[in-house]
Formats: structure tokens, C-alpha cells, sequence
């Protein structure tokens, strides 16, 4: 990189404190780096909300990282993290600027507010200092004209979505003078530290995937005023049944905003003068109406659909184009809807939704088909791949399959075929791919990934960061050491295996606790180390609990009692292998789950790991490991001969395991310590098993010694007890516990104390287990336990009995 380009942001500033503004500097304060935030001073005594401190000129970005604070979901890791945001205006602290490697800018979407704001900001940055702006469609070569010539190589788009914190997608957009290091800089720097998924987009209007998405949303309303379907119809058809997030079409454009989604059509309307399709993006006249109206969605209230209460419950109303008065929701009727349910494989429930011969599969080919049309026509004028494209709208939308994805999963040539039989032409693209004879976009040649290269009218390997895990590739490169139906162990290289769950929601039963076992004896012989982890969704959504509620009612309490000293022995021998094991958890990790992570040498976690003991939820305690383990760590934390009072850290650990509390990031399950401090969190979830193998390396190479059990964990004893009972009896009385949940509080109290033993008593480990299963068995054979369960199992949601 060249002398005049900073290779790290240290510091960085975000000009606009507004919803994306205040998101993006919550978002940096979260990956550690100092951010000042700026905003226009505050100019008289309405001008900022509600929540303003109208005598200070910072207000307006005050008022700003206030809602970031309290947004949900949370835009930081912690709130403790906004203190690495600093606020300030635009006349007082523009100077402060210098001081910062990077600035971001996100006011409003008004190209002569822009310049403006560009040519107040150009003299104080630092002449290594990188200029952004989060535009979501203007011109980034209209932006970059309004800076000196000196900065316009030092200038890019870098277009976030919104929430920042959770949503992939960085769409980074070069200037006509943007240099190649700036270039490279931003997208290493997004990837690694910011953790996003990278793509470039060319200078088009509102680049790739609002451009997609909105063709998508806008053809979907056509076809739907056109045949006839209904709002809540067309949500049900575009939501989770097709791999989509569940806010599906209208609903995602209530929480968009409807004023927010016309003025991106608007702009697509007036720039897009030689697309074929340019008059889908001038709003619908019922949409028109809605936005004059006031009926902006979520921010007013009603949109598309409306909540109301009735008789003391909650109703949810739709629109009625026609009249735009919000009628009564019914309960779309499609056959094909009710069987996509029970399909789990999202490509095997797409091509059956497509293709049925009900108004569902008529639907979705409708509006399915135009829309691999289009994003077809828009290659190379948005981007340059097709994966480009794919990832833009399964990271940005949340699509589970991108357009081109999606059109090999209904089969490349039939979709050709029937589009033909149709009367409509094939894409160019589309057809250069039927001539090549490949049969699809992607093709896999063994372990290797293939895409069709525009460029050069042949299949290439799809580009991706060689340290990026892939485990099916792996697999399909015959580097799987053991497997079975629950669990494979699989060679990530260097001599370090990955033990990944496969059940449903990875959740832990018989098989995958013998795959635990299996994998260490394999590894302790022949391996450097064991990284346990999966390159999905989900670490593991905790036991199997209908297994067990199943034995339950068989009367088979001796074989859940042997499947959890099972589990306990698989827990207890992670921590005590003579090799180094890593947990590399991600998304839900919950009770055995959590279990398994306590149970590591260290963690690798993912920064978007929710993590948590839930047992309480299902009517018992934590019996894998996790008490023993959250007990062993408060003895650790106290030097030996430190006369020091543990019961502030055992009622902590009480209140965390008694409330079921499920951390919201790796930080906060740091804080309520489920992860160590020293173990590791990645931000790039796509990095997460390249850097739990890298530290089953380091743990290696530093010369690594095996554990050993303990015989002397330090516990609070009978005086500790009777202060948590004491809570308990006090929760009850007051109404704020149900009775049985003080019966369940009491035996997690009672294992988490080491029963009643003196005060400072020291105690084994296997003391410590054999409370968690004698108090486990125990809840195990009560009637409200079982209700609990299958509650839990019927409906998802605990139940207070």
C-alpha cells in the first residue's frame, strides 16, 4: 500500500447521527475502534426530538447514539461500548476530523447536501485519512466531483445495510479516481474487521441489490393487483417458504418505511431512463396514496398492515388496495404452502412451491421467473459476477438463495424451456450459459466451486478468501474421518480435525455424545487438535429434548440418567484430553450447546453468539457440565490464600442460570461468563473455524499441557444456600416466581452452593457432577417438569407453570 493510505483505522468519524449514522458508529465502537460521531449543531428548541438536550449544540448526535443505545434489536455488542463514541456538530468539531484514519458520511439522501457537507469536511482530514459516503443509490462519481483532486483517490462508496450490526452486506463502490490500494484497503478491512461480506458494485443507480430487491417488491405488487391476490397472500408465499426472511415483501416494506421505499423507486425511476422495465419502479397508485396519507408503516403506525386490540388481544389488519381501508386477515388457503412446511432442504421446498399447480405456484413463477430475467439483464451493467449479484442479495435481503442460485435450483434448463414456451426471450447472459452445455450458473467440479465468467464465457472457480472454511468442501475433498448420521470429524489441514454436529438445529443426543467420544479417542492418537464447530447457522440449540421427554413418558428414567453421565463424561473429557480443543460457537448456543463451549481448553466464538444455560425454561437444571464448570471458574478467579467472599459470584451465576438469560453477542457472554476473557471472538463468521484452528495451533506449538481434575473447588457452602433460598422464598411470596419455579430454583441453588456443606468447604469435581444429576433426575420425574417440556416442544415457549 502505498505511503499516503493508513493499512489500519485506529480512529474513525460517522457525519450523521441519524438511523444508519448512529448504527454505524455503534457498529465500529463494537470491533474496539474509537468513532466520533457529528451531527448539525441544534438550532432552536424543537428542532431535535423529544430526547435532546436542546440547550447543547451536540443534541442532535446526542439524541442519535441515545436511540443506538436503546434500538432493538441492540446496534451494540454492549451498551458499555457506546463510550467509544464520542459526539460532536458540524461548526464546532469539524477540526477533531484529523485526528481520524477513516470517515464515513450517512446524511441524508440529497446529492446538493452531500457536496456541501464534502467541501466543509476536505480541508480537515489527514492526508492519509479514507472519505466514504453510506449512499444508497447516488452517483459515486457525482460525489467524488465535489472533493479537492487530491482526495478523490481517497474516496469510495461503502454502503451498508441496515442493521449494520446484523445484516452481511458492504457495497463498496469506486469513484472514477478511487485507487486501487483505497480499494483493496476498504474491502480487507470490511471483511475482517468489520465482518461483512464484500461486494463490488459498479457506479449504477442504487448499485445491486436495492436495484434487484426493488424490481422484485415492485413486480410483486403488479402481479398482485393484476391477479388478484392479497397482501397478507403474497407475504405468505415470499417469506420463510422461500428461504426469506420472515418480514417476507409488505411486511419488510412497513418496517422500510413506505416513504423511504418510494423516494429508492423514485430515484430508480428517474435515472434508469434506458432500462425496459423502468416504469415498474414509479410506485403503484395505491402506494402513492398510502405515503399521502400518512400510512408509512412500523414509524406511523400502519402501513400495509395495521395492529389493532381487540377483546383484550392483538389483531393484525391488511390493506385493502381498493379502498386502502385495513380489513380483516384470513389464513391463506394454498395447498402447496401446507406441505412446504413440513420440507425442511430449502431447495427441495422452492422447486415444489414453483412449480405447483395451485395460485401459489402461479404466483411465485410469475414473479420469480421476471426477476432471474432481470437480474440476468443487469450483468455487467451492476456488477461484474454473478456471484456478485447472489451474495448482494442473500447478505443484504437476507435471501437464502440468490437469483442465480435460485434458477439452477428449479433447473437451469427446464426454467430456459418454460420461459421459451412462454414467448419470452432468454437473458443473453442465460443464453450463453444454455450454449455452453454446463446446465447452470454454478457447477461443482469434486471439492471445487464453479461459477459461468461473463468475461470469458467459461466456468471459473468462484472467488472466495482461501482462509474462508467451507466444510461441504471439505467433505466433497474426502476429508472426512469419521462419520454418522448425527456427526462427521472432518481434516481442516495441519493436522486439526473439526467435530460438526448434523442433527436438527445440531441439538445433542446419544449419537452425537459417542461422535464426542469417538472424535477424542481419534484425535488424542493421531491429531494436533479438535475444533468443534460448524460452518452454519447455529452452534447447537442445546439436548434433544423430545428424546428425552419421549423416554420420560416410557418410563425410562435409567436410560436419560445414563445419556446424561454420558454427556457429563463427553464434557469432562474436552477439558481433560491431552490434545487442545477449541469450541467455535456461533448464532444459538444454548443450553448443552452452552455446555459443550464451557467445556473447551477455549472458545473461538463467533461475535454474534447467543449463548446461555435455558434448562430452567424445560423444568430443570443444567446437568451436562455447566455447573460444575461456572462453579470451577469462580474458584479459579480467587487467588488460593485470599480470604475472599465468593457469594457475589455465585448469586451472579444463580441469577443468569436461574432467569435463563441467553447472551446477545460473544461480549455480553463474556460479561455474564459463559466465555472466558481471554477467548476469542471473530467478527467474520465466514473466519470463524480458520480461527479456531489457528488457536488449536497456537495452544500446540506453545507447548500445551493437559489438565488435570480437581479435588479442591471452593464453595460457598450451607450459609450461601440459605441466602438464595431466602431469595427464593421472598420471589415466591411476592409473586414475582410461580411455586414451582422456586422448587426448580432451590436445586440449582443447591448444586451451584455444593449442597450443604460448611462455609469455604472444598470439593471435587465429581462431587459437583453428581449434584447436577441426582438434581436433574429429580426435576426429571416431576409432572410440571414434563409439562414444561412438552409445552416447550408444542409451542416454543416455556411455560410459567
Amino acid at each position: 500500500m502505498s505511503d499516503d493510505v493508513n493499512p489500519r483505522v485506529e480512529r474513525a468519524a460517522v457525519l450523521g447521527a441519524g438511523v444508519m449514522g448512529a448504527a454505524i458508529a455503534a457498529h465500529l465502537a463494537n470491533v474496539g475502534i474509537p468513532t466520533l460521531l457529528l451531527d448539525l449543531e441544534s438550532d432552536g428548541p424543537d428542532s431535535d426530538g423529544p430526547d435532546s438536550d436542546r440547550t447543547d449544540p451536540n443534541a442532535r448526535a446526542n439524541a442519535g447514539l441515545k436511540r443506538a443505545v436503546k434500538s432493538k434489536p441492540a446496534s451494540f455488542y454492549e451498551r458499555s461500548d457506546a463510550a467509544l463514541v464520542t459526539t460532536g456538530n458540524f461548526r464546532d468539531d469539524l477540526g477533531r476530523l484529523a485526528e481520524c484514519d477513516w470517515v464515513v458520511e450517512a446524511v441524508i439522501e440529497n446529492l446538493a447536501i452531500k457536496r456541501s457537507l464534502y467541501e466543509r469536511v476536505a480541508p480537515h482530514l489527514a492526508p492519509h485519512a479514507i472519505l466514504s459516503s453510506n449512499t444508497s443509490g447516488l452517483s459515486a462519481a457525482a460525489l467524488s466531483d465535489a472533493l479537492p483532486p487530491e482526495l478523490r483517490s481517497r474516496f469510495l462508496v461503502t454502503h451498508f445495510f441496515n442493521p449494520p450490526r446484523y445484516l452481511k452486506l458492504l457495497e463498496l463502490v469506486r469513484g472514477p479516481e478511487t485507487s486501487d490500494e483505497v480499494a483493496a484497503f476498504m474491502a480487507r478491512f470490511g471483511e475482517r474487521v468489520l465482518g461483512k461480506g464484500i461486494v463490488h458494485a459498479k457506479d449504477t443507480p442504487n448499485f445491486i441489490a436495492n436495484r434487484v430487491g426493488c424490481f422484485g417488491m415492485f413486480h410483486a405488487m403488479s402481479v398482485m393487483l393484476e391477479r388478484g391476490y392479497t397482501v397478507a397472500e403474497v407475504d405468505a408465499l415470499t417469506g420463510r417458504a422461500l428461504g426469506r426472511p420472515k418480514s417476507a415483501t409488505f411486511r419488510t416494506a412497513d418496517l422500510v418505511g413506505l416513504d423511504t421505499l418510494a423516494h429508492v423507486a423514485g430515484n430508480l425511476f428517474e435515472r434508469l431512463d434506458h432500462d425496459p422495465h423502468r416504469a415498474l419502479f414509479d410506485p403503484p397508485e395505491f402506494m402513492k396514496k398510502m405515503v399521502a396519507a400518512g400510512l408509512l408503516g412500523a414509524k406511523s403506525g400502519a402501513g400495509f398492515f395495521r395492529k389493532v386490540k381487540r377483546d383484550g388481544r392483538s389483531v393484525i389488519l391488511q390493506i385493502d388496495p381498493a379502498t386502502l381501508e385495513h380489513v380483516e386477515t384470513t389464513k391463506p388457503a394454498f395447498g402447496s404452502l401446507g406441505m412446504a412446511r413440513t420440507m425442511d432442504d430449502v431447495h427441495e421446498r422452492v422447486r415444489m412451491l414453483v412449480f405447483a399447480k395451485d395460485r401459489a405456484g402461479a404466483f411465485l413463477w410469475e414473479t420469480l421467473s421476471a426477476t432471474l430475467r432481470y437480474a440476468a439483464e443487469c450483468i455487467p451493467e451492476i456488477a461484474d459476477t454473478i456471484t456478485d449479484v447472489d451474495r448482494a442479495m442473500r447478505w443484504g435481503f437476507g435471501w437464502e438463495l440468490g437469483p442465480f442460485e435460485l434458477w439452477d435450483t428449479l433447473g437451469f434448463e427446464t426454467v430456459c424451456e418454460r420461459m421459451r414456451a412462454e414467448g419470452r426471450d432468454l437473458p443473453e447472459l442465460a443464453q450463453r450459459v444454455l450454449d455452453s452445455g454446463t446446465g447452470g450458473f454454478y457447477v461443482r467440479d469434486g471439492a471445487t466451486h464453479t461459477v459461468f465468467d461473463a468475461a470469458t464465457d467459461a466456468h471459473a472457480p468462484v472467488a472466495t478468501n482461501p482462509d474462508f472454511v467451507v466444510l461441504a468442501d471439505r467433505k466433497a475433498a474426502g476429508s472426512i474421518i469419521l462419520e454418522s448420521p448425527d456427526a462427521n470429524l472432518i481434516d481442516l489441514g495441519d493436522d486439526v480435525a473439526c467435530l460438526e454436529f448434523t442433527t436438527k438445529m445440531n441439538t445433542i443426543g446419544p449419537g452425537v455424545i459417542d461422535m464426542i467420544e469417538r472424535s477424542l479417542d481419534e484425535v488424542e492418537a493421531r491429531w494436533r487438535g479438535l475444533v468443534i464447530g460448524n460452518d452454519g447457522v447455529n452452534f447447537c440449540a442445546g439436548a434433544n429434548l423430545l428424546l428425552i421427554l419421549n423416554e420420560l413418558d416410557d418410563d425410562g428414567f435409567e436410560e436419560v440418567e445414563w445419556m446424561v453421565e454420558r454427556f457429563q463424561h463427553a464434557t469432562t473429557r474436552l477439558r481433560l484430553s491431552s490434545r487442545p480443543v477449541v469450541i467455535a460457537p456461533r448464532g444459538l448456543t444454548l443450553g448443552g450447546g452452552c455446555e459443550v463451549v464451557l467445556g473447551g481448553d477455549a472458545a473461538c466464538a463467533a461475535a454474534e453468539t447467543y449463548i446461555g444455560l435455558v434448562e430452567v425454561g424445560a423444568g430443570v437444571i443444567p446437568a451436562g457440565g455447566g455447573c460444575m464448570e461456572l462453579v470451577r471458574r469462580i474458584d479459579e478467579r480467587v487467588p488460593r490464600g485470599v480470604a475472599a467472599d465468593l457469594f457475589p459470584f455465585v448469586r451472579a451465576i444463580f441469577e443468569t442460570v436461574g432467569m435463563g438469560k441467553v447472551a446477545t453477542s460473544a461480549a455480553e457472554g463474556r460479561a455474564m461468563g459463559f466465555l472466558r476473557p481471554d477467548d476469542r471472538v471473530t467478527v467474520n463468521g465466514d473466519l470463524l473455524l480458520h480461527d479456531a484452528k489457528r488457536m488449536v495451533l497456537g495452544l500446540d506449538a506453545a507447548g500445551y499441557t493437559q489438565p488435570q481434575k480437581r479435588s479442591d473447588v471452593r464453595v460457598v457452602g450451607e450459609p450461601g444456600l440459605a441466602a438464595l433460598e431466602a431469595g427464593l422464598f421472598n420471589m415466591a411470596l411476592g409473586g414475582f416466581i410461580t411455586p414451582y419455579e422456586k422448587v426448580i430454583g432451590g436445586k440449582l441453588a443447591w448444586v451451584l452452593c455444593g449442597g450443604r456443606v460448611s462455609a469455604s468447604s472444598a470439593v471435587s469435581e465429581d462431587y459437583l457432577l453428581e449434584l447436577e444429576r441426582e438434581a436433574f433426575m429429580s426435576l426429571c420425574g416431576e409432572v410440571k417438569t414434563q409439562e414444561r417440556m412438552e409445552h416447550l416442544l408444542k409451542t416454543g415457549k416455556p411455560l410459567r407453570n
